[in-house]
Parts: structure tokens; sequence; C-alpha cells
């Protein structure tokens, strides 16, 4: 547990403020000590409390300085110090002199200043309100929103964007007041106002060229010493080891950077299509590792959901929270302190299936625009009745999602595209709604960066939306729930500063995914692993919930809670029963599940939800 919360620009008022700092502790399910207005909670002890000259700083995480005296004071006093000298000397630049992963706070009650940052991955959160004079802040949500000057009334826009994307996308949470820091991000708080700055980009390099061996072995070293550094300090190192290139490859590394075998996890499902055991044996094989498997049951899903849904400050919809939590949990009852994991390969060196789709729809709009609208539209939409023809059927869909831009074009086959929003949502709720604010969640990070390639702009979207707001989520906290500490080689900072200034192509050769990381270590990796497709730790909920009545009660008595909440229409909850019942059960059970853990999630922590 690594967490800070406290708040900034009201006077201190001692018994009061250490009531109020006590029930966001409680929120948050720390007991260290605290100042009246800031605490921490740092289970690896890499962080703490101090104050100096007026200065109150609160750090944790894993992190480093490139300032010599900072390190050096950090080695000695306290990484807190260090962070407190740092901000006399150098104010919101400090930001440029940290690596690793953190989170922070820093209060100057002589300024009346106040600065809040995350890292530059996003592994750390940080939410936080400003009320009136004052800024709240915390590693969580819910403990922001107990704060009396806050409050926990829920967001209608937020519980709109969790259904849209399955979580609950910063800079929002699901409470009206309370906002998130993005990657590379902090806020300053000034003279009772607040600004949001970026301090970080990924550095994308995309006029650089070097020759691909000395690229290759110099990926080789970087790859070793984010594994080395993710290990270090670590008294029981272990890793998730789910088969695909990214997991095998940290757990080879971790067996050559311990000289011993690593202690490797695994998830399986007695499910076909969803069990991917065997390629974690060859990988475990390959590299000698000390292997563990579990293999989950319904009944395990049943007796994790209300333990999960409790777990998290926001609704989170992501199934395979559930084998992840497993996972960790034996990890922990096998002595490990810490786990690797491999998040966070796909989406810096080209491994998500959508690139290469979209390689193929950017095609489309690279055609002369005088060809498009008088020769191929004309042909494909031209005489009534070619949609009925397949070939013309197939070019209309395309042409149809070519003519939409990224990055709003990935987001066609959303759930809430099936129908139009009036048949699913409430009136009244949807009058609270922007429709288009999803989209303006995903255009926002695709067009801030210098990238010019949709590649790179795309991979840009991901380390917000695919990594820091749910992958990262979901494994920080099942890993926090298990008692282990998580820790991600593959978003080192040396490692995605490499990947940045590869060109674009060598990430997604035509349309072969990760062909650099591949071809790369096509002599280390087992040639099983190589040629295999992502899959990763996939939960088959849909299709136990046919037949497994636990699952499937606890699923349909959800589904009738929320129903009454006067969120959706009630028709529409009663089409995605008969949907699933009708030969679709994976693909409806997987908003089956987000709507069920969305109410498990309310029904635990919202008492005066709709």
């Amino acid at each position: 547990m690594n967490r800070v919360w406290g708040w900034a620009g009201s006077p201190a008022q001692n018994d009061t403020d250490r009531h109020v700092i006590n029930v966001m502790r409680g929120k948050l399910q720390a007991d260290e000590g605290s100042f009246p207005d800031l605490a921490v909670a740092s289970s690896n002890g890499r962080g703490g409390l101090h104050e100096a000259e007026g200065v109150r700083a609160a750090l944790v995480g894993s992190c480093r300085w490139d300032d010599a005296d900072l390190e050096n004071l950090a080695g000695t006093i306290g990484a807190a110090a260090a962070l407190a000298l740092a901000w006399r000397r150098y104010g919101a630049d400090l930001l440029g002199r940290l690596h690793g992963t953190f989170s922070l706070a820093v209060i100057d009650k002589q300024s009346d200043t106040a600065l809040l940052a995350i890292d530059r991955a996003g592994v750390h959160g940080m939410c936080y309100a400003h009320a009136g004079q004052t800024m709240v802040f915390a590693s969580t949500a819910d403990s922001v929103a107990a704060h009396p000057l806050v409050g926990a009334k829920l967001d209608p826009q937020a519980i709109f964007n969790y259904l849209y994307f399955h979580m609950v996308p910063s800079p929002g949470t699901i409470y009206r007041k309370v906002h998130k820091l993005l990657p590379g991000e902090y806020v300053l708080f000034s003279g009772g106002g607040a600004t949001r700055h970026f301090y970080w980009h990924m550095p994308y390099k995309e006029d650089k060229r070097s020759a691909f061996s000395e690229q290759a072995d110099r990926f080789r070293t970087v790859l070793r010493n984010g594994v080395a550094r993710s290990a270090s300090g670590a008294a029981s190192p272990g890793a998730f080891l789910s088969g695909g290139t990214d997991s095998s490859t940290v757990s080879g590394l971790l067996t050559q950077v311990l000289g011993k075998p690593a202690e490797t996890y695994s998830i399986g499902f007695g499910a076909e299509g969803f069990d991917e055991t065997e390629y974690a044996r060859i990988a475990s094989r390959h590299f000698g590792t000390h292997h563990h498997e579990y293999y989950v049951t319904p009944d395990d899903v049943v007796k994790a959901i209300p333990i999960i849904a409790a777990a998290y400050d926001e609704p989170f919809g992501n199934a395979s929270a559930v084998p992840t939590y497993l996972c960790a949990k034996r990890a922990r009852e096998d002595g490990i302190d810490v786990m690797l994991a491999g998040d966070g390969g796909d989406e810096i060196f080209g491994g998500n299936a959508r690139y290469a789709k979209q390689k193929i729809f950017e095609i489309y709009g690279r055609i002369p625009e005088l060809l498009r609208h008088t020769v191929i539209e004309p042909l494909a939409f031209g005489a009534p009745g070619l949609s009925a023809l397949m070939p013309f059927r197939k070019l209309q869909s395309y042409i149809n999602q070519a003519k939409i831009p990224l990055p709003d074009r990935l987001e066609s086959y959303n759930f809430l595209h099936l129908n139009p929003l009036a048949s699913i949502f409430d009136p009244d709720f949807l009058g609270q709604i922007d429709e288009e604010a999803c989209l303006a969640l995903m255009r926002e990070p695709y067009a801030r960066t210098e990238a010019c390639s949709p590649i790179n702009r795309m991979m840009h979207l991901d380390l917000k939306q695919t990594l820091a707001d749910n992958d990262l989520r979901k494994v920080n906290r099942m890993c926090e729930l298990a008692g282990v500490e998580v820790r991600y080689p593959l978003l080192d900072e040396e490692v995605m500063a490499f990947s940045a200034q590869l060109p674009e192509n060598w990430k997604v050769k035509g349309l072969q995914l990760r062909y650099f990381f591949k071809e790369a270590l096509r002599d280390f990796l087992p040639p099983e692993i190589i040629a295999k497709s992502k899959h990763g730790f996939g939960l088959p909920f849909g299709l136990w919930m046919e037949h497994h009545k636990p699952l499937q009660d606890m699923a349909y008595d959800s589904l009738q809670a929320f129903r009454s909440r006067g969120y959706v229409q009630p028709a529409y909850i009663d089409n995605l029963i008969d949907q699933h019942r009708s030969g679709h059960a994976s693909y409806y059970g997987v908003m089956i599940w987000v709507i069920m853990m969305l109410e498990q999630w309310l029904a635990t922590h919202v008492s005066d939800a709709p």
C-alpha cells in the first residue's frame, strides 16, 4: 500500500483536522501517522513525511533523483526530506529530476502553495478536489469524497462513461467534484486557484534511424536493467506468467537477474478458448522457472465478486480483475512480497490488434479524394440492392468505417453504439449526459503528442486509457487486495524512452504486431511464444453464467437491482439477458458483467444512489 492524503489552503485546526484525516484514512484502510493535514502509508518503506522551513512533503513509491545531493539526502534522511529540499530549490521543476514510480504532495505554508504529482506512466494515482480556498487530495477518489468540503455526490456523466469504457476514465471520477491526475501530470494550487500541467510527454522520435542489430543489442540491455531495477529490494520476488510475450520475457529475465529459478504464477480456466496455461508451461520450461498454476472455478468468481467490488474506490468493470486477484493471492500465500507484471509492452512496442486493423482503414484516406468520390464510392453504393451481395457489403462496411476519423473509429463497435441511446437510457438520466464526452476523452491524448503517425498516436492514447485508466488500476488494486506489491519492468522509464525512439514501422511492420520486440528476442523467447496471438487472463464469465446457477443468480439479482436505479430502460436489461441466452453468451456476457459490477459497487459504497 502506497497512499498519500490530506489538504492544503485551510488553516490547521488540529482536533477537527485530525478527525477528518482519520475519516480519509479509513477510506484508504491505512494506519500510519500523520500531520494534521497530510499523511502517508507506504508498504515498502520508500517514502514518508517530512517538514522543514514551512514545507511539508509526502512521497511514496520507488523513485530516484538525478541530482546527486537529493539522491544522497534521500538515502540518509529519507525520500520526503529530499522532496522538501527539491521543492525549495526547484519548485515544480523538481519533477524533471525525479524518476521512477511515485505520487507526491508538497504543502508550502509560507507561500500558500501546494503541488501534487504522479509518475510518468501513472503507476501511482492521485485524486483531488478544489473546494473554495482548499484543495483536498488523496490516492483514491473515495477518500477525497470523504472530506466534508467535497462530498460523495455521484456524477451522472461518470456513470455513462463507465458503461461506455467499463471504467471511469481520468481526469474524471465517479464523484462530481473529484478529479484524477493523468500520467506525467501535476496540479499546482496557489492563491486559492488550481492549474494542471504535464511535466513529461512520451518522447517519440519518428525520424530516428539506427541499425537494427545495434538497437536489438541495446534493447536486451535496457530490458534486463528494467527487470533488475524492478526486482531490487524485494525479499521474495515473483512474476505473473500468462504465456504471452511480455510476461514470458519478464519471467525469463527475472530468472537471469536472480541467478536461480524465478517463482512464476499463472491462472487457468476450464473453458475452451480461454485457457492458455500450456503457453505458460512452455515459457516456464524454456527459462527454468519454478511455476505455479491455479485453475479458477465459477465458485471462485462468485466469492470474489463482492470482495473486488468493495475493494475499488470507483466502479471497475474489467473482468480479468478476478484472475489477477486470485493469482496474486496464491503468490502471497507462498510468501511472495513483490510481483513483476508484464503490462505495458503492447502499448509501447505496438502489440494491440487494433493497431494493424486501423492501418488497413487508414489506407482509404490516402487514396486521392477525386478517385474515392467519383469511382470507388459510386461503385460501392451506386445501385440498389448491392448490400445484399457479400463483396459489396464488405466494401460498404470498410468505406463507412474508414471515413470515421481516428480515434473515434476505435469505438465503432462499442456496446453503446449497438442501439440508439434513447432506447438504452432513461430520458431523465440521458438529459444530464454529454453524448460526445467519451469521444472527447479519447481525442485529447490522441492529439496531445508530437507524434504524427497514427500508430504512435494510438499508443499514446493507450498509455492513458488502456494502461493508466484500466490495466494498471486493475493490477495495482488486486495485488494490494492480495497483500503483494506489484512492479512493471516494461514501464521502466529507460524502457519507455527506448521504445519511443524506434521507427513506428518497426513496431507494426505491415500488419505484423511487435515486429522489433519479437525479432530482437527471437533467440531468447520460445518460438511458440513468438508465434502466438495476444490473449491474457480473460475470464469466461458469459459462458459460465449460462450453466452455473449461483453465478447466474448473482448476475440476475444485480441486473434487477440496477434496473430500479433509473439509469437505463428496463427493456434494455431484458434485451441483454435475452441476447445472452440466445447463443451469444461470451459477447453479451461482457456488458452483463459491467452492469453487475457497477451495481455491486453502488450497493457497497453508495447509500443514497438513485
